[in-house]
């Protein structure tokens, strides 16, 4: 197969395949591989797949072409912003199900749809593994083959041996998966049972010094057969000729667009007629304008100070890259594009309504049923982006809308972290985003960062709703290593000012803990946490006066101290 050069700083490779019947009447084998162009190659990557057969089900062919043609096919279906793991697995769970599907009928499995599945999806700088039973892949360096895979087999004697592990054997299947780092040069080989157990190091050497992969790949086929192998043969051969830079044009919109001039009321840009400004700061205008339908729609220009600016450019597409990637009534969603852009803004649609922030010095003390209504509704909306694997990273009550309706919605999506993206170029999203009062305390110890960091934001903006203040203070924006995350001390929601119940303060503590780890498994758990006492509720919890009202503590404090001052005076003088 020739190399792919559709773009000088895409991913390069070279793939050579091979399969035959070796010394059996069928072959039970399955392979392809699948280079994408564009926006996919550089989103989704390169796919390459084989899947083996059992020797003993008449129907195990159709297992393994299935298997492979559903990776190579569902695996490109899948929302762009989902990580290569999340995606894969995703698509071959459910290739397993329906295998297992077409089993139930089957007396003994072995007579069944069963098969393995070995994949190496190539996608930025970085190889993705994904495996099951006992075909396998090889890294060769050198004059070694490096497994990057272990065999899903139990062998009981040198003449008996089963699969511990196939798909559609069992209604779930167990995955291996890694990721190794790729260089130009590296040589990666998939090969069945039938091939690799007969194969050493100097034959893939001799092979690969033919120059054309697919020659190279029945070579090492052919010598298997000559040394006694009596199995189908099925070898596929990647090697990475180039790597893409980091943060390589995504193709994530018209960034290179021109930015335009500043509209007035009036004017019109690309059929979006202008109504009015509505802010400027020193890194974008917003404006309030009208759809060629006649809907109204927010644009958003960034500032010509910003044109320059490559990193902070590719983060403005991004924003409706990802709003138009989610559908949720509670998120911030994009306009209905237009034909032919010709300048560099994003449409949104516009939300007539109030910010969070504005509700709360509106209401500074919400009641605890109007707290659950709005936290409820942000957990909507986070639960649509986590389920693209997108964290928000810059939860606060000013990027939260409430509108003439009471719908909730999150806005503000520029801070947005994509698991697809950052895999394809790490560190295209630039550095932590975010609000230090409600930023979680990994991002700034250097902690693992995950949709728990998203849940303290939520934690701590609950928590303000109820009380007025946050529940650190300003501790958190001095947090610099993993001792100071410890070193953080909660302030009870609870005191004698808010009347917030020891419960629903059980449910922010843990909300809000500054190990993510101690935080909650599941966001509905925090809202039924919240609804009434948690399942760790044994009572109600004696709370120090020191943490119930610490003024009050120490000026008791001050008063005992005085007492033994003058105790001690009168002693002294008398």
């Amino acid at each position: 197969m020739p190399k792919d050069r559709s773009s000088a700083d895409a991913l390069c490779v070279s793939i050579g395949q091979f399969s035959s019947t070796g010394r059996k009447p069928s072959n039970q084998d399955f392979h392809g591989a699948l280079i994408p162009r564009g926006s996919a190659l550089r989103l989704k990557g390169i796919a390459v797949a084989l899947a083996d057969g059992i020797s003993t089900s008449p129907v195990s062919r159709e297992a393994a072409e299935t298997a492979v043609k559903s990776l190579l096919t569902d695996y490109y279906a899948t929302p762009d912003a989902w990580s290569v793991r999340t995606a894969a697995s995703s698509v071959i769970s459910a290739a397993n199900s329906w295998l297992h599907g077409q089993n139930i009928s089957v007396a003994d499995i072995n007579a069944g749809h069963v098969c393995t599945l070995t994949a190496l999806i190539l996608k930025g700088r970085d190889g993705h593994v994904f495996h099951v039973g006992d075909s396998r892949l090889d890294q060769f360096t050198g004059r070694a083959l490096e497994p990057l895979t272990a065999s899903h087999r139990v062998v009981l004697s040198a003449e008996e041996s089963y699969l511990a592990r196939a798909l559609g054997a069992e209604s779930k299947v167990e995955i291996d998966y890694r990721q190794v780092p790729l260089r130009e040069g590296d040589v990666f080989l998939l090969s069945t049972d039938g091939v690799h157990e007969h194969i050493d190091p100097v034959t893939v050497a001799q092979a690969l010094t033919l120059g054309d992969l697919d020659t190279a790949a029945r070579h090492i086929a052919d010598a298997a057969l000559d040394r006694g192998s009596r199995d189908n043969l099925t070898v596929q051969i990647v090697r990475i000729d180039a790597l893409p830079d980091a943060g390589v044009d995504l193709a994530l919109g018209d960034y290179r667009l021109p930015v335009p001039a500043l509209p007035k009321a009036g004017d019109e840009l690309d059929g979006y007629r202008i109504i009015r400004a509505v802010q400027s700061t020193s890194r974008s205008h917003l404006y309030l304008a009208a759809a060629p339908d006649g809907r109204k729609v927010a644009l958003k220009i960034p500032a010509r100070e910003m044109a320059e600016d490559a990193a902070y450019i590719r983060r403005f597409v991004l924003e409706e890259w990802i709003a138009r990637r989610v559908s949720s009534p509670h998120v911030l969603a994009a306009a209905p594009a237009t034909e032919g852009r010709s300048h560099l803004y994003a449409a949104m649609d516009w939300i007539e309504g109030t910010t969070l922030r504005q509700w709360m010095t509106d209401n500074p003390r919400a009641s605890l049923d109007e707290m659950r209504g709005i936290v409820g509704q942000i957990v909507a909306g986070m639960r649509a982006l986590h389920r693209r694997d997108m964290l928000h990273q810059d939860l606060r009550p000013e990027n939260v809308m409430i509108d003439t309706e009471g719908t909730v919605k999150i806005i503000d999506l520029g801070s947005a972290t994509v698991a697809g993206v950052e895999e394809a170029a790490a560190g295209t999203l630039g550095p932590m985003p975010g609000t230090f009062q409600y930023t979680a305390p990994e991002y700034l110890s250097g902690d693992t960062v995950s949709w728990r960091s998203d849940q303290y934001a939520l934690g701590v903006i609950a928590y303000e709703m109820l009380t007025g203040r946050l529940p650190y203070g300003p501790q958190v924006a001095r947090i610099r290593s993993r001792a100071d995350q410890r070193r953080l001390v909660y302030r009870p929601a609870r005191d004698n000012d808010t009347g917030v119940p020891d419960w629903i303060d059980c449910a922010l503590r843990k909300a809000v803990h500054p190990d993510p780890l101690r935080r909650y498994d599941a966001l509905s758990e925090f809202l039924a946490d919240l609804r009434r006492p948690g399942t760790g509720w044994t009572g109600r919890r004696h709370v120090p006066l020191v943490e119930r009202n610490p003024v009050r503590f120490w000026q008791g404090v001050s008063v005992v101290l005085a007492v033994l001052c003058l105790i001690l005076a009168a002693q002294l003088t008398g």
